[in-house]
């Protein structure tokens, strides 16, 4: 089996210069890809600078052979999500892959959140992933080719406590990248959701002596993969959790039909409606919207169920 590599490949990785992003920017550098390594250097909350991890990282990756440059920029706006991709087009002329992992956090129950702490999260994680898919899709879809990584969480899916910024935020790049694999398509441009989970600065206060290993390089793997050209998917959510791999879905169940209701009857058959012996997957590709449409308009036309 040969290498899977990166040469001639160039990729945008935000929040690159510490844990997950770091893991990804050395993996790719090492195989070929010139790297533009984002990172501002923020506190873990995001409101304060601190150091300037990028600069480190690229030297690490220029001292093993490979090519890097620094930016500083934030995703936080829609002007530093701009200038973290021109970037790539500054210095190497293209940019073959995005890799959207820039994170804070900020705590709080839903009793105490601030809005300035709602907002803060949402502008890294969300608004951060909009404003550099916005000016790298256009630019990909024109060069015909891409490859986009967002990054979404457990917390995303399945929620948490006190993080009702970060699940929403992260729930939201599930849409974003769903909508980003659509349009991209027939442009040659895949975009993929990866749900990691390792033990990085973001573990701070959480008891892990119970953890296995939890490396960022376990879940690097999986991201050079949804960067690669070899990459046969698009709109799919991929997992990767100390050394386990796996993908997560949506499903429906099969449902029930009957031409009207009320509140008694759904109270009647609600166990029926959730039951999850027949259920509906439907990927995002080639059209999940319309498949759920047309396949509730069949057991409606039919009365009942229709066949998978």
């Amino acid at each position: 089996m040969s290498e899977l590599r990166f040469d001639d490949r160039v990729a945008v990785i935000t929040g690159a210069g510490r844990g997950l992003g770091r893991a990804y920017a050395e993996m790719l550098a090492a195989k070929g890809a010139k790297i533009i390594v984002n990172d501002p250097g923020g506190s873990l909350k995001g409101d304060t600078i601190i150091d300037n991890p990028a600069e480190e990282v690229v030297a690490a990756i220029r001292a093993a052979g490979g090519e890097a440059v620094v930016n500083t920029d934030s995703v936080a706006t829609p002007e530093g999500g701009k200038a973290i991709i021109d970037c790539a087009y500054d210095h190497y002329g293209r940019c073959d892959i995005l890799i959207h992992n820039a994170g804070n956090v900020r705590y709080g129950s839903l009793k105490e959140l601030s809005y300035e702490d709602f907002e803060a999260v949402l502008s890294v994680h969300l608004r951060g992933a909009f404003h550099v898919v916005r000016p790298a899709f256009p630019r990909m879809c024109e060069a015909g080719y891409g490859r986009i990584v967002l990054t979404s969480s457990i917390g995303g899916i399945y929620g948490n406590k006190r993080v009702a910024n970060y699940g929403v935020s992260k729930s939201g790049i599930i849409g974003l990248s769903n909508v980003v694999a659509l349009e991209g398509a027939d442009e040659g441009v895949k975009c993929n959701v990866i749900v990691p989970s390792a033990v990085t600065r973001m573990a701070e206060g959480i008891d892990i002596s119970q953890y296995p290993p939890m490396d960022p390089e376990l879940v690097a793997p999986m991201v050079g993969w949804l960067s690669h050209e070899n990459c046969s998917v698009s709109g799919e959510m991929l997992v990767a959790i100390g050394g386990r791999m796996a993908r997560a879905y949506i499903a429906e169940s099969e449902g029930v039909y009957q031409p009207n209701w009320t509140i008694d009857d759904v109270d009647a058959r609600i166990d029926e409606i959730r039951d999850s012996a027949n259920q509906w997957l439907l990927p995002v590709l080639p059209d999940a919207h319309k498949d759920h449409i047309i396949r509730s308009f069949a057991m409606a036309r039919a009365g009942g169920k229709t066949s998978k």
